[in-house]
């Protein structure tokens, strides 16, 4: 895991750390990473860390995974934790087990930091998971996910038409159940239905297009 620290940040306003899932390698796009993908003139994971920090987020982590240095050479991720994850040919559930790993825990000052943890970090209190696939989900979206964020037990998704979508906010407190079931290309998706009574819903289909650039077709909808 490489660290490029965002200094400054302290308190409320970093308590939420976000996560972008860019590890994906484009299997249905002949191979073609999509962090690399160009969105305006410049590598989709770039729009995607701009996203969450317009919206408020003032750390940000990113998984990477294929053609990871390739990354770190074109796109401008200053002030990003990058945290490699070299089994993302199983899956995105193994980008999300990295990223949340990657983040600060909090803790009691007698226990020790856990492997996430950096100096410089206070701990993050949830995590706000984006797709770098979804460049339709802007700030306005993720801006609204932010503002429920109520503390370590908060679990709260973006929906379109009243459908469960990204970007998704998973409070501390359930991190090592998230962890537990994410599984190949499923990600959270089995922890949330089985925690559906808890999860708050704020709509976002006014706001935001939840379309994923899996396959050539949806390139399209690049820039």
């Amino acid at each position: 895991m490489t660290h490029t620290e965002d200094a400054g940040a302290t308190g409320a306003e970093c308590q939420v750390a976000g996560l972008i899932l860019a590890a994906g390698g484009g299997r249905r796009l002949g191979g073609r990473p999509k962090a690399l993908l160009e969105h305006r003139g410049r590598p989709l994971v770039e729009h995607a860390v701009r996203t969450l920090r317009t919206a408020g987020c003032t750390r940000v982590h990113v998984v990477l995974g294929a053609a990871a240095d390739t990354v770190r050479e074109r796109a401008r991720l200053e002030g990003c934790v990058l945290v490699d994850n070299p089994d993302w040919a199983q899956g995105m559930g193994t980008s999300l087990r990295a990223g949340l790993a990657s983040l600060p825990r909090p803790v009691s000052p007698a226990d020790p930091p856990g492997p996430g943890a950096h100096a410089r970090e206070g701990p993050a209190r949830a995590a706000l998971v984006l797709l770098v696939d979804q460049p339709g989900i802007g700030p306005q979206a993720v801006a609204r996910v932010l503002a429920a964020y109520e503390g370590e037990s908060s679990l709260v998704s973006a929906a379109y038409d009243g459908e469960r979508g990204h970007p998704v906010l998973f409070g501390s407190r359930h991190w090592a159940g998230v962890a537990a079931t994410a599984t190949g290309d499923r990600g959270a998706r089995a922890y949330l239905s089985a925690h559906r009574e808890a999860l708050t819903l704020v709509e976002c289909g006014d706001v935001a297009r939840p379309f994923d650039i899996d396959t050539p077709e949806d390139l399209a909808h690049l820039e």
